[in-house]
């Protein structure tokens, strides 16, 4: 039995069954021993999972454009600050600033890395030595100031810890109990009135034997991103669904997934600190709850839709003239088409401010009124 694991069972052996959001929460991010927390986490096609700028640095070039629309809807303001959490290996930051260098933006340009593994925080720096001047790093959002620009993210929120829920005669929550001489079994106990709201809030009615998650730790980040934000975006890149899509009939055994060496489960109790644990981001939570706090939600579509409409065809051209090639352009349509990423990941934008942003991104698609 691994150390994980067994921390995991001392602690429901000394204060009974833990909230599957805590086991999680452990499982994923326990110091020295959780998956992102540990030394040896490796994120890109090496690692159990590879993200949008794994497969090609247009990705990352594209972003860097939006930065700049961004920056110019705002009457170029002197510091426009990105904030990236979540920024695995660093090859997003490095693409997007690679692009902007030369273009009048960069200048006033600041790049912040919240980051709490300091492994993958030295790797980070490795790769961005020579940007060193533009970027700097902190381990958390309360340790920022006030930040105008922009707060990005790429497939964050999908590894928050979520509440595990199950409709019987009412909606339960499922936690997690030690059973035999090294297991883990789930038990079922009344859910909080927290998660009835939750589902009030959203118009969702459950069918028995629906079992889903509830990710509640968004309502926080926002509501920490918001206190710092004092003018600008919120861009945010992840799968999901809207609301009325996610607890969908099509849904009944929700959509919570795990990733050990590219392989695919629904099994959380194996492997673990050795596995990635997610689940798909309801993006009507985050429109909900941005307005609350007065973020507009002004774009949301699918990301390859996003990058044709901000103008993919233009940069191909700027970087491989007219005959670009085949390999190139292989990887890059697996950004774009919906056997890729193109369908499966959804970008969202929300602004904070007195202005009334049009971004290009979205001229083409535009689903937030959807959500």
């Amino acid at each position: 039995m691994n150390s994980l694991k067994q921390k995991i069972i001392d602690k429901i052996s000394s204060e009974g069954p833990i909230s599957f959001e805590t086991f999680m929460e452990m499982a994923l991010y326990d110091p020295g021993l959780g998956y992102y927390a540990k030394e040896s986490t490796v994120i890109g096609k090496a690692g159990d999972f590879y993200t949008s700028p794994h497969l090609h640095a247009i990705f990352g070039a594209m972003l860097g454009r939006q930065m700049e629309e961004m920056w110019l809807l705002m009457e170029r303001p002197d510091c426009f600050q990105i904030v990236e959490m979540g920024a695995g290996m660093g090859y997003l930051a490095k693409d997007m600033l690679d692009y902007l260098k030369g273009k009048d933006i960069f200048d006033h340009l600041t790049y912040t890395i919240i980051e709490l593994n300091p492994n993958i925080k030295a790797r980070q720096q490795t790769l961005l030595a020579d940007l060193r001047a533009k970027v700097t790093w902190t381990s958390g959002l309360n340790e920022l100031g006030p930040v105008q620009g922009c707060f990005l993210s790429n497939e964050l929120l999908d590894a928050f810890p979520v509440r595990l829920v199950e409709m019987d005669d009412e909606v339960n929550e499922v936690y997690v109990a030690h059973s035999g001489a090294s297991g883990l079994a789930e038990v079922k106990r009344p859910c909080s009135s927290e998660i009835k709201d939750y589902f009030n809030a959203f118009s969702i009615r459950l069918e028995k034997g629906y079992k889903t998650e509830v990710n509640l730790r968004i309502k926080d980040w926002l509501r920490e991103i918001s206190s710092r934000l004092s003018e600008g975006f919120i861009l945010t890149i992840d799968y999901g669904y809207s609301a009325q899509e996610y607890y969908s009939e099509e849904r009944k055994r929700g959509t919570l997934l795990c990733y050990y060496r590219h392989q695919i489960s629904d099994d959380p109790y194996q492997h673990i600190g050795e596995q990635d644990i997610t689940a798909h981001v309801n993006f009507s939570s985050l429109k909900k709850w941005g307005e609350e706090l007065g973020i507009a939600a002004i774009g949301f579509c699918p990301q390859g839709t996003y990058l044709v409409s901000l103008g993919i065809d233009e940069v191909i051209r700027e970087r491989y003239g007219d005959a670009p090639d085949p390999f190139e352009m292989a990887k890059i349509k697996g950004l774009l088409f919906p056997q890729g990423m193109g369908e499966s990941h959804s970008i969202m934008i929300q602004y904070k401010g007195g202005r009334q942003p049009v971004l290009r991104g979205f001229s083409v698609r535009n689903r937030v009124k959807r959500l």
